[in-house]
């Protein structure tokens, strides 16, 4: 299955029960967050807001809050089948290249990303309404305030879309954007995010101007790209083209010179000028927590973009889990086999919503030596984002990490505190507010394997609890006799 946009996708759901339309008049400021906050709650349905107060524009939310939404956003019935397909690919790769991003390059040119690279088209339905100049107000937007102490309303689910200023490589990126006045927003570009990269160079090269453009919707494999932690110099359009097994559509901006997805509700044309910052903030953010006001980038819009009959997709985060749970459970999906080609022994990982995915991560391993869950805590801390990640616990490969009982079962059974626990340091993600160093601070690895004579340990270490497999197949073949 593939969707051409986002309206195709809505119909799609829609017609499995899986989207409720509110035609009531619903509230931009709180309401439209408590209502999507009891539907992710008890697994219900995307809603799509037609009566939004003060707006002309339906907002869609909760479209990926599900994990067989989310895998039908992508293509599949079921997400393993993405892990499956990648696998296959990686299946070819034969010895070198090394390291992660390597793998990820080499899977890209076995995904066809070489064939799968955007489209350009000279029309586009998102620029069947275009506004310039003193037309340009984004407070026309329904634009959302999430939580009561946010600093104002904001564009919540915007793919981003820059170029290094070195190398002219695109980069999608998700990034919240809060709404200053009719034309300028804040771009909350994260220390270890691509977009921030791209700002840095800016600001080197002393660059007056870089130029940005917003997408908000199209086909939900791209929009759920911008999400996804991919190398610096790996197109999401492209890995989005890929995954929709066909080139994505994209069209030349009106006033910037950037290419945005032809199948756009809506498109944020504009600039931010290297050095200038405003505070951005606060903000209800996915740890659950509020990320105060800091200074970002400021955005300039020089136009706006939209269909005639323009819808506009929001997400809402917050304290787990919430709609990013299920998009960054689609993403930890597909790298996991790349995470195993680097690392065989990995048998399965699990970043589990309560840990907002950098705080903890569980990983089961084939442990072969001695110290070997502690190379693979430090090999993790050392690829990609996963350098911020504060907390990895490591387990025998026959523990199932997705099951959160059997994980603390394990963990609190099978560690000695005082050889199990180890303290490292390094960088953490920007919204980490208990360290007292902004960005950098102390990580926790626990070695929650059983331990052996290989490990010094002379004490035996005990049998698990489990029935025989010959009194399951007795009661298995009796069940109809107990009368149960």
């Amino acid at each position: 299955m593939k969707f051409k946009d986002l309206r195709e996708f809505i119909a799609f759901l829609e017609q499995r029960g899986q989207l409720k339309r509110i035609k009531v008049p619903v509230d931009p400021e709180l309401e439209i967050t408590e209502l999507t906050e009891r539907m992710v709650k008890t697994g219900g349905p995307a809603l799509l807001f037609e009566n939004v107060k003060g707006h002309d524009m339906p907002v869609a939310i909760g479209l990926f809050a599900h994990h067989q939404r989310m895998a039908w956003a992508l293509g599949v019935e079921h997400l393993d089948e993405l892990t499956a397909r990648v696998r296959k690919l990686l299946s070819l790769v034969e010895g070198p290249p090394q390291g992660l991003m390597n793998k990820l390059k080499v899977l890209g040119d076995l995904m066809g990303l070489a064939k799968a690279q955007p489209k350009l088209v000279g029309k586009a339905p998102c620029q069947e309404v275009v506004h310039t100049g003193d037309a340009v107000d984004i407070t026309k937007l329904p634009n959302i305030k999430c939580w009561p102490l946010d600093g104002g309303r904001y564009i919540t689910l915007p793919l981003v879309i820059t170029r290094d200023p070195v190398t002219s490589k695109r980069n999608v990126g998700t990034y919240r954007m809060q709404v200053l006045d009719a034309r300028t927003t804040g771009m909350h570009w994260q220390t270890h995010k691509v977009g921030a990269k791209h700002y840095r160079a800016g600001e080197a090269q002393k660059q007056e101007r870089m130029d940005v453009a917003v997408a908000l919707g199209g086909d939900p494999a791209t929009i759920w790209t911008g999400s996804l932690p991919l190398p610096p110099d790996m197109d999401e359009l492209a890995v989005a083209g890929v995954l929709r097994d066909e080139p994505v559509e994209v069209v030349k901006c009106k006033t910037v010179d950037l290419e945005v997805p032809a199948q756009a509700e809506i498109v944020l044309e504009g600039y931010v000028v290297p050095g200038e910052l405003r505070p951005e903030g606060p903000f209800g953010d996915h740890t659950g927590y509020y990320s105060l006001a800091e200074d970002y980038p400021v955005f300039h819009v020089t136009a706006v973009t939209h269909r005639r009959d323009a819808i506009y997709p929001a997400v809402v985060v917050g304290r787990p889990p919430k709609e990013d749970y299920f998009m960054g459970k689609a993403s930890e999906r597909l790298l996991l086999p790349v995470l195993q080609k680097v690392l065989p022994e990995v048998v399965d990982i699990n970043m589990p919503a309560e840990g907002i995915f950098h705080n903890l991560v569980l990983v089961s391993i084939k442990k072969d030596y001695p110290g070997h869950a502690r190379k693979v805590m430090y090999a993790l801390w050392g690829l990609g984002l996963l350098a911020l990640a504060k907390t990895i616990v490591v387990f025998d490969s026959q523990v199932n990490v997705q099951d959160l009982s059997e994980a603390a079962w394990r963990v609190t059974n099978n560690i000695n505190p005082a050889s199990d626990i180890v303290f490292a340091e390094g960088p953490l993600d920007d919204l980490d507010h208990a360290t007292p160093t902004p960005k950098y601070g102390s990580k926790l690895g626990i070695d929650a394997t059983a331990k052996g004579p290989m490990d010094g340990r002379q004490r035996p270490w005990p049998p698990e609890i489990v029935m025989s497999d010959d009194i399951k197949r007795l009661v298995d073949t009796r069940w109809r006799d107990y009368g149960l």
